[in-house]
């Protein structure tokens, strides 16, 4: 496995490797669900690359980009047990030699939305970043979790939109055995907010469960649910059941269409994301 930290020895790198090129786009602090996505990509054949970069682009002022944990040593000894070929690990000096004026602006009717209300512009540092990964690499894939759903959807539209040559490739959850999705996140959870973090997940599911028992009182489910994390300590951003091509809310009458349940919320100074189709 080759580990590489500037754009024309990576170029010229993958000159040498075989198609098709696949890449893992991470922030590193690698856990299991980013190494079943490596695992993913290298089952489409070809050369797998991982790209390791804390994206500052998609952080706001009050988040955490300066205390993100860089782990990049021990993330390098995960992704060769996992089978990658090529570790890109650029610098900000690198990826950023001049300010980045120049940026991918997603569709407000979905960037806008859920997350991006939350966290304005997170998902032009999103793209924006992607792009130029896409760029960097050259990719006839990519490989996304599915946890990170909203950025999912905003990502595959970027590509659609742009007429870019890539597929994008959705990798699925990876949970602990209680059910919370794997996160980096997860680290900063004490051993009480751990035991209490299955309750996110565990929303959801009630969410969708009585969806499909016949419930469409949408905005009531979506009050109660969250009144009841609250109740639990969390601080909820959102609790909510969303069509799965738009994320916009389903219509109370009439067939339903395929269906998410999506949700943010705090619990022990973490904020955890997760989402369950139905």
């Amino acid at each position: 496995m080759q580990v590489i930290h500037h754009i024309p020895a990576l170029r010229q790198a993958l000159a040498a490797q075989p198609q098709p090129r696949v890449l893992v786009p991470t922030m590193g602090n690698l856990h299991e669900g980013h190494l079943s996505l490596v695992r993913q990509a290298r089952a489409l054949g070809g050369t797998t690359v991982a790209s390791i970069f804390v994206n500052r682009l998609q952080f706001l002022p009050h988040e955490d980009f300066d205390t993100y944990p860089r782990t990049l040593e021990a993330d390098c000894d995960k992704l060769r047990s996992a089978g990658c070929d090529i570790v890109f690990a650029p610098s900000e000096a690198e990826l950023y030699p001049e300010p980045q004026t120049y940026r991918v602006q997603p569709d407000p009717a979905l960037a806008d939305l859920l997350e991006g209300a939350f966290r304005p512009g997170f998902f032009t540092g999103v793209c924006t970043v992607v792009m130029k990964l896409f760029q960097c690499v050259q990719p006839s894939h990519a490989v996304f979790g599915q946890k990170d759903y909203q950025q999912l959807e905003v990502i595959r539209r970027m590509v659609r939109q742009f007429a870019m040559p890539i597929e994008i490739v959705a990798g699925a959850t990876c949970r602990a055995g209680d059910g919370l999705a794997l996160s980096s996140r997860n680290q900063y959870l004490d051993p009480a907010a751990r035991q209490a973090a299955v309750q996110l997940s565990q929303a959801l599911r009630s969410l969708a469960t009585q969806v499909q028992q016949g419930a469409r009182d949408f905005r009531s489910l979506e009050e109660s649910a969250m009144a009841q994390l609250g109740r639990e300590g969390w601080e909820p951003d959102y609790l909510t059941v969303r069509r799965r091509d738009t994320l916009l809310p389903p219509a109370a009458d009439g067939l339903l269409p395929p269906l998410v349940a999506l949700g943010a919320a705090r619990i022990g100074g973490a904020r955890l994301i997760d989402n369950l189709e139905f």
